[in-house]
């Protein structure tokens, strides 16, 4: 049996071949001492990018705030946050900048955003726990129905930045057009998601024919205009992330809404709500869900 007794000339070595890449990939986004300078996230400078997968960090207000990875092409993956982040409050885009770094097909398997984010967390760097908006759902696609109804954690990106309703849409065709195709023109020129009904009999409502006469009218709205066009009993309400529409019979509430329209017999209930939340949110290595979603 052989003896692991340490000796003045003998000890143990360990190759941390993740490690090294982690490194490697901080040095080179190490906007103080590396060879990179912060941008800001503005339309020509993400079009001035190669077409090309890659990593990036986020920084708001000169702080490092998230590391996202680009599986097919960086400047679609920024563009996309450009327009996530362009609807929504207490944050405006003049306040993000970025770096980011071409990487080729071997390094994507590493998953290099995944090395970056677990070195900052442990270093901390700069932040509370060195990449905040990787653990608060600054990535996340739409939850999906289930958590409609739940309370969003206080320290969640949406409760911290919820969107805006007063952004303005544009693209919406003028004239005579039915409420299906108003909708699907609002869900693709709204910077967050609006999810609606799909299900027979009552997607039959979209049928009803709508007059568009607002060329550039506020998410707000756009959704007043909408919903009078359905019949009672439907809801809309704005979730912090996103606005979802759906008949509501039986009220079920939304306890983090920030705004909701009703459908009745006299008309439309419109009203806003204070956003109820849920205690800050503990981050958890094992808690996947937390970590985001960012692919092309």
């Amino acid at each position: 049996m052989s003896s692991s007794k340490p000796t003045f000339f003998a000890t143990d070595f360990k190759l941390s071949i993740t490690k090294a890449l982690a490194d490697q990939l901080a040095e080179k986004l190490d906007i103080n001492d590396g060879p990179l300078r912060k941008a800001p996230l503005t339309q020509e400078n993400i079009n001035s990018l190669e077409s090309r997968p890659g990593v990036y960090l986020l920084f708001h207000n000169d702080r490092r705030v998230y590391v996202g990875k680009a599986q097919q092409s960086l400047p679609t993956r920024l563009l996309n946050h450009r327009r996530k982040l362009s609807g929504r409050k207490n944050i405006t885009l003049e306040e993000i900048s970025f770096v980011c770094l071409y990487v080729d097909e071997d390094l994507d398997a590493a998953a290099p955003e995944r090395l970056l984010i677990k070195k900052y967390r442990q270093t901390g760097e700069a932040t509370a726990n060195g990449v905040p908006w990787n653990t608060n759902g600054f990535g996340n696609k739409d939850p999906g129905k289930n958590r409609d109804t739940s309370e969003v954690a206080a320290n969640h990106f949406d409760a911290q930045y919820p969107i805006n309703l007063a952004f303005r849409v544009q693209g919406l065709e003028l004239g005579d057009t039915t409420l299906g195709k108003y909708l699907s023109q609002l869900k693709s020129n709204l910077p967050y998601n609006l999810r609606f009904e799909k299900k027979a009999p009552a997607t039959q409502a979209y049928n009803a024919r709508v007059h568009v006469t607002q060329a550039m009218p506020t998410a707000q709205e756009a959704i007043d205009f909408a919903i009078r066009a359905l019949p009672e009993q439907w809801q809309v309400t704005a979730l912090p992330g996103y606005l979802i529409l759906y008949p509501n019979p039986k009220q079920i509430p939304y306890p983090s809404a920030i705004y909701r329209w009703v459908r009745t017999r006299e008309g439309v209930d419109a009203q806003s709500q204070e956003m109820k939340t849920a205690p800050v949110a503990e981050f958890d290595e094992r808690e996947t869900d937390l970590l985001d979603e960012d692919i092309d």
